[in-house]
């Protein structure tokens, strides 16, 4: 669920669910309320109304007695000068918290106030003119009372009036009480609602923001053996993924650069122990001419051409190291064009067989591939992977006579080149790590075999460089073979 998505439906429900709730909590209390007052007050028939307005339960408490005082009035008028009949009314009207005033020509001839009650009724409001011959109303009193009052005539035809003083100090805090349960019942809704609401929108966006809080402290630290997995299919999880993926990328860049660093400590250790080995003959030479040893031209000749042979051997060591620094900075310059392959490849046959027959090693060339077949490739560089990677063979063939066998083959839009020894082989868990640089799987760095050990790899390079691929295949005690492929060069014609 997307984030906007989730946000509307929390908008959604903080507005619909505490309605529907306080709704119900409403119809509850309320119900509640009136049936405690109905049986209070021996009330019936009463709507929620009464709840709102408590000057309608003062109505209805009254309305009976009120009805019977009307009708008195109107037939019986004598009955309100009988004082007997008057406390008679005045006593039904205490069971509603009210009692009863009669006036006859602004004079008070009957009051039914009780001992103890508190209500005081104001002289203005006894003698205040009526309109209609009737008034209700509320006295906001320290304690608050309902006031309903008639006028009428006596049976001698004298002006009088009745008044009810109902007493609400205990009918209000009753109302008063009951509104506040609702209110308190209604904030706990809204408080509960909320809560719910902001711990389902913390767990969905606070709690993922607080892991990648601690991972981008973890990754500040230096810390990269962590995960980060995404708990929700929103922007926050596409966030975690994201993070995830730049975690992982971190990690790899961070383990590629400590390899580079490895190799770099372990190419100059190389390096200087095999410039060592070659600087120490040369002294050594040097010193026994320096010494007289050298002395017969025989001796002599033999010693120059040593010390040439090493110097020699230094220097191709210096330029295969100053050629693999152009390639792994790319700033190699490579002058491609289009080579026919049986025509380049003979004439490097040509040039590696006479050295090899030196070094008492055949060699077989086999091309199965159409003799037409063009590359684009740089001449110069391909003929160094080439002679790079029958030197490795030469360095590794032992002490029996040697076989190179060099096959051509097509493969659809590529051509494939194998180059195949009958050396002691490769182990299957070091093939890998041969095209790596420096890297060689004579631990002993036998010192008759030479060289900087970046041949393979320089020829690695030279290929990628070509877009082509190269890798290795072999059985110890056999030989090894490592082919490489080129893509075949197309001519394609434009339609006019």
């Amino acid at each position: 669920m997307k984030l906007f998505t989730r946000i509307k439906i929390s908008y959604a429900l903080l507005c619909i669910v505490p309605v529907f709730l306080i709704c119900i909590v409403t119809y509850a209390i309320g119900s509640l309320g009136l049936n405690s007052l109905q049986k209070r007050y021996d009330l019936s028939g009463e709507s929620m109304e009464v709840l709102i307005n408590p000057m309608e339960i003062v109505g209805s408490l009254t309305s009976s007695i009120k009805e019977e005082l009307r009708e008195v009035i109107e037939n019986e008028p004598q009955k309100m000068d009988d004082m007997e009949y008057l406390s008679q009314v005045n006593t039904e009207l205490q069971g509603y918290s009210s009692y009863m005033i009669v006036m006859k020509e602004g004079k008070t001839i009957y009051t039914g106030k009780p001992e103890g009650e508190k209500t005081n009724v104001d002289e203005s409001y006894l003698n205040m003119e009526l309109e209609n011959g009737e008034a209700n109303f509320y006295v906001p009193t320290p304690v608050p009372y309902h006031l309903t009052q008639m006028k009428f005539s006596f049976a001698d035809g004298s002006s009088g009036r009745v008044c009810i003083v109902t007493n609400l100090s205990a009918i209000v805090p009753q109302i008063r009480g009951t509104m506040i349960q609702w209110v308190i019942v209604a904030v706990a809704i809204l408080v509960l609602c909320g809560t719910v609401l902001t711990m389902w929108l913390y767990k969905s966006i606070i709690k993922p923001l607080a892991l990648l809080k601690a991972a981008t402290e973890n990754i500040k630290e230096g810390n990269l053996n962590f995960s980060v997995k995404a708990e929700t299919k929103d922007e926050i999880g596409d966030l975690c993924i994201a993070f995830e993926e730049m975690r992982k990328k971190l990690k790899e860049q961070i383990e590629i650069s400590m390899q580079y660093e490895r190799e770099n400590k372990e190419l100059i250790s190389n390096i200087s122990h095999d410039l060592k080995t070659p600087i120490t003959a040369i002294k050594g030479y040097i010193e026994g001419i320096m010494d007289g040893v050298a002395d017969t031209p025989e001796k002599m000749e033999r010693y120059l051409k040593t010390v040439y042979t090493k110097a020699s051997d230094m220097e191709k060591m210096i330029e295969e190291l100053f050629l693999y620094s152009k390639l792994d900075s790319n700033s190699m310059t490579y002058s491609f064009t289009k080579v026919n392959l049986n025509d380049y490849f003979e004439d490097c046959i040509e040039e590696i067989s006479t050295d090899l027959e030196t070094k008492n090693f055949d060699l077989g060339f086999f091309n199965y591939a159409d003799k037409n077949v063009v590359i684009i490739a740089d001449p110069e560089q391909l003929k160094r992977v080439i002679i790079n990677i029958v030197n490795n063979s030469i360095k590794y063939i032992g002490n029996k006579k040697g076989l190179i066998n060099i096959r051509i083959r097509e493969e659809a839009e590529f051509v494939q080149i194998e180059i195949e020894d009958n050396g002691k082989g490769i182990a299957k868990n070091e093939l890998g790590h041969i095209f790596e640089r420096s890297y060689r799987t004579d631990a002993s760095r036998n010192s008759a075999q030479g060289g900087s050990g970046l041949g393979l790899s320089i020829a690695k390079k030279i290929i990628e460089e070509h877009g082509g691929r190269i890798w290795a295949t072999s059985k110890e005690n056999i030989g090894t073979s490592i082919c490489f492929v080129l893509r075949k060069y197309e001519e394609h014609k434009i339609d006019e």
